[in-house]
């Protein structure tokens, strides 16, 4: 901004500045018109505001834009960095300030509902009503949700009536048991045969494993299978015996990281230019109980670990996370009284914390993969930005183009050339080059001959040239095409590069080590397509060729029939079927009457 109006805006909130006291709280700026356009938190509330209104300019020119609508600020002080971090975290979902982290969560989430009522239901609901209802989740899949309820259906007897089960209206006896009674879904404590303490019982039970807690499940009803066994209740024994070997299978398939790992929480962060992702995974004897993904947008130049911060409060407050220990990738600058954050690198916790970070790309990639559906374009240039990266190119490769050679020892060499345009092929600017000056299966020579023919072309037609050249073959290739743009004064000036195809090793001028891009990368997946549609553009253009040198060939040998004679037959009827189908007239109507008949004995002789 310029230094006269930062000097004038110093001097109206100078005295606020000053004023401010060096202990942890939380900072509101705002703007003209009274509106909150910033929250932030801070350690020492001085020394953070007053950084703001320094000499130097700041890198950030949305900080700078900010800073120049400041028109005042409010401060609250507390007593820990913590308080500070939960105040921030509130306000700025109360007031939606502009140039804060915007936490995007508008999906509303299923949870699985226990009802605050004499006899609880349980269902799945989106609505959280705060009526003292305990509620579990959010799931982020329906599917995995209704899962958990089946086993739970499996496990126990319990009501799914809306009726009010109050003691007065049982004892009035207002309700008869329904079918979920008869056929053994509920034990009917809408009339009184099942009491109040046996159900709450069953409502702990299914609480333990919607908490992830099923091995103390497990151990209560192995203890109940063995009372029973022990009264010769060998019946009932067997039902609690199938009961464990449901909840064990689901408990297996559940478990995914080491079981030592009692009660943990892991948080990570993967990032771009706009967004932010945190994935949040609850972890409760070694099965992952909860998983969920939050989605930040930056307003500022927030770093990972501010980010990281903000959100980790976030998700802990919504879904009443109480583990001791969060494992993140990054530590944290404050500290929670009771809680431990642990930076993983080896073992059972590093390999959960990098199952967390896949599920934060998994969702940024999902997320992208839906914007490109609605926007093709966002998805080309989201591929080209990522080819360029990947390449080390200076500009945006929007036009490529890939060589392969084919011949067959030496025999109709052909090569061909396929254009990308948009990181998409471009089949109208396809082209075929028949090569002329080699002899012998030399690739690298004819290699060599078409890109000449190309780029010559090209110069002298003043076309645009290509951002990016790719060559089929490494090192002997890629030196092929330096010494083709060698001559055309090209060299330096036109990106290639060379695909190997025995490991995908990529090959730059001048540089003897390959590059090996991962192989799930859409770089070389982009390439690979280049690379197998000039081959198969290639072969396809070989084969005729190489079927019409033969079926000329063979005319050639007819006595009477020279090699101009033959050529004029094919052209026309482009065939040896189509000659041999022809009337004698349409033959003759080509190479005349005499050459017609000739074809027509030849053909005949030899059906006969």
């Amino acid at each position: 901004m310029p230094s006269t109006n930062k000097h004038k805006l110093w001097e109206l909130l100078e005295p606020k500045v000053l004023s401010l006291p060096g202990k942890p709280g939380v900072y509101q700026f705002y703007d003209s018109s009274g509106n909150v356009i910033y929250v932030g938190k801070a350690k020492n509330l001085k020394k953070r505001v007053s950084s703001y209104f320094g000499r130097g300019k700041h890198e950030s020119n949305r900080v700078n834009l900010m800073v120049r609508r400041i028109a005042d600020i409010r401060h609250v002080v507390v007593d820990t960095e913590l308080d500070a971090l939960l105040l921030e975290n509130n306000l700025i979902k109360k007031y939606q300030p502009r140039y804060n982290v915007l936490l995007k969560d508008d999906k509303s989430f299923p949870w699985i509902c226990i009802k605050n009522e004499p006899f609880p239901r349980i269902f799945p609901t989106r609505n959280l009503v705060r009526d003292g209802s305990k509620y579990f989740g959010p799931y982020a899949s329906v599917r995995m949700m209704n899962a958990l309820l089946d086993l739970i259906r499996q496990l126990f007897q319990y009501r799914t009536c809306r009726l009010d089960l109050s003691p007065e209206n049982i004892k009035a006896r207002k309700f008869r048991v329904c079918l979920e009674y008869h056929i053994g879904n509920c034990k009917g404590p809408c009339e009184g045969l099942q009491d109040q303490e046996d159900y709450l019982r069953t409502i702990d039970r299914i609480e333990q494993i919607l908490r992830g807690n099923l091995s103390t499940v497990v151990s209560e009803l192995k203890q109940l299978m063995k009372e029973y066994a022990s009264a010769y209740e060998f019946e009932k024994a067997n039902m609690v015996k199938e009961k464990i070997v449901l909840l064990e299978k689901f408990q297996a398939k559940s478990t995914v990281v080491s079981p030592s790992l009692a009660n943990v929480e892991v948080c990570s962060i993967v990032s771009d230019e706009k967004f932010a992702y945190v994935n949040y995974l609850r972890v409760v004897n070694g099965a992952i109980v909860q998983s969920h993904t939050l989605e930040l947008r930056k307003r500022l130049d927030e770093g990972d670990r501010e980010l990281l911060e903000m959100a980790v409060t976030e998700l802990r407050q919504r879904f009443g996370g109480e583990a001791p220990e969060i494992i993140l990738p990054i530590r944290p600058t404050v500290s929670i009284p009771g809680l431990r954050f642990t930076v993983p690198a080896r073992g059972d916790k590093k390999k959960l914390l990098e199952l967390s970070e896949r599920n934060a790309k998994y969702y940024r990639l999902e997320k992208l993969k839906r914007q490109e559906l609605v926007d093709p374009y966002r998805h080309s240039r989201r591929l080209m930005q990522q080819i360029r990266d990947d390449l080390r190119l200076e500009s945006l490769p929007e036009h490529m183009e890939c060589f392969d050679v084919s011949n067959t020892q030496g025999n109709y060499m052909v090569a061909a050339m396929v254009v990308f345009k948009k990181a998409r092929p471009a089949k109208k600017d396809y082209r075929h080059f028949n090569i002329r000056s080699v002899e012998g299966p030399n690739d690298f020579a004819a290699m060599k001959e078409a890109l000449f023919r190309r780029y010559k072309r090209v110069l002298e037609e003043d076309q645009p040239l290509p951002q990016l050249v790719v060559v089929d073959g490494g090192k002997g290739q890629l030196g092929a095409a330096l010494k083709a743009f060698e001559r055309l004064g090209l060299r330096g000036k036109l990106p290639v590069i060379g695909i190997a195809k025995r490991l995908e090793e990529i090959f730059f001028p001048g540089d003897s080590i390959p590059l090996y891009i991962d192989k799930k990368s859409e770089t070389l997946k982009v390439i690979q397509h280049m690379r197998d549609e000039a081959h198969r553009f290639g072969i396809s253009h070989h084969r005729k060729r190489r079927e019409k040198g033969s079926l000329q060939s063979e005319l050639s040998q007819i006595r009477g029939i020279g090699p101009a004679s033959a050529t004029a037959l094919l052209n026309e009827f482009r065939s040896l079927a189509g000659i041999r189908s022809a009337t004698k007239e349409e033959l003759a109507r080509i190479i005349g009457p005499a050459r017609a008949a000739i074809i027509q004995e030849y053909f005949s002789r030899k059906s006969g």
